[in-house]
């Protein structure tokens, strides 16, 4: 038996995932390999390099604390203007985001990864999915975030790449075709109890882009691919905390890693149609 973790993108609610990892690591559930995209590929990453133990997890948390948005999203007025005049790809560089990445690796090529692992990406030219699974691990990450207008692509050999949850199909089928037979897919889940609509561009670019990934994920586990059991640890709901608002991480990993224990001990890996709990919904309408 193979067993992959599949790890969507989500922006801040990234830190949803610590907690899932968390709790599938105390009931000692280990990845085989791992496929990544976005925040979810900057998870990846870290356990493929640093193991599941308590210790590397409860790192992974600590770096989750300390994020605020201007190191991960830095837009600058330069940034802005050149993207209007057309001078620039995007409002906002993922070089922050590629030296974190960078300065928290303890291998200089994915290969080389204690865990394989495999971060996804979009060809900007023809849209197919990319799996990165060699290479910089920070590059792999920047490749698997761009999100359009947000970041710009990246280049890698003869691609330019973008946000992977552009990609169809999600990962789950990546994970399959690699092997996996056991996938336990970890959603970041998506903002769906706002007290109101997100007013500044960047926000509203990671909030669209959070109910993609939910939806991508959800076609993807109503016609699951054949080969493999997949288990889907339910997104938390209701979520308040924006996409772009990264002050509550701390918050975010504990009640994730309590609703995850709780779905682990009922049985929660057994219960069918797990698409479910991927259903769009909201607490109530907000207007800009």
């Amino acid at each position: 038996m193979t067993t992959a973790f599949v790890l969507s993108g989500g922006g801040s609610l990234g830190a949803v995932q610590v907690g899932m990892l968390q709790a599938l690591g105390m009931c000692g559930i280990q990845p085989d390999l791992l496929v990544g995209t976005s925040a979810g590929a900057v998870n990846a990453v870290w356990v493929a390099q640093h193991g599941m133990s308590p210790a590397s997890l409860a790192e992974l948390g600590n770096i989750w604390q300390q994020l605020h948005r201007r190191d991960i999203f830095p837009v600058r007025a330069t940034h802005v203007l050149g993207g209007f005049l057309g001078h620039a790809p995007a409002i906002s560089s993922s070089e922050q985001l590629g030296e974190l990445v960078r300065s928290h690796s303890s291998v200089d090529d994915l290969a080389e990864a204690v865990i394989p692992v495999h971060a996804l990406a979009t060809d900007l030219l023809t849209g197919r999915a990319v799996l990165i699974s060699s290479g910089s691990p920070s590059d792999a990450v920047r490749a698997s975030a761009a999100i359009p207008g947000v970041y710009p692509p990246v280049r890698l050999g003869d691609c330019w790449l973008i946000d992977g949850a552009l990609a169809t199909p999600a990962g789950v089928s990546h994970a399959v075709q690699l092997g996996a037979t056991q996938i336990y897919a970890l959603p970041a889940g998506v903002p769906c109890a706002l007290a109101s609509a997100p007013r500044s561009a960047l926000g509203v670019a990671l909030h669209a882009f959070s109910l993609l990934i939910q939806q991508r994920l959800s076609t993807e586990l109503v016609h699951p691919p054949i080969g493999a059991t997949i288990h889907l640890l339910p997104p938390l709901c209701p979520m308040t905390v924006s996409v772009a608002d990264f002050g509550h991480a701390a918050e975010l990993i504990d009640r994730s890693r309590h609703a995850s224990t709780r779905w682990l001990e009922e049985g929660g890996p057994d219960l069918p149609h797990p698409a479910r709990f991927l259903s769009l919904h909201s607490h109530g309408h907000t207007a800009p």
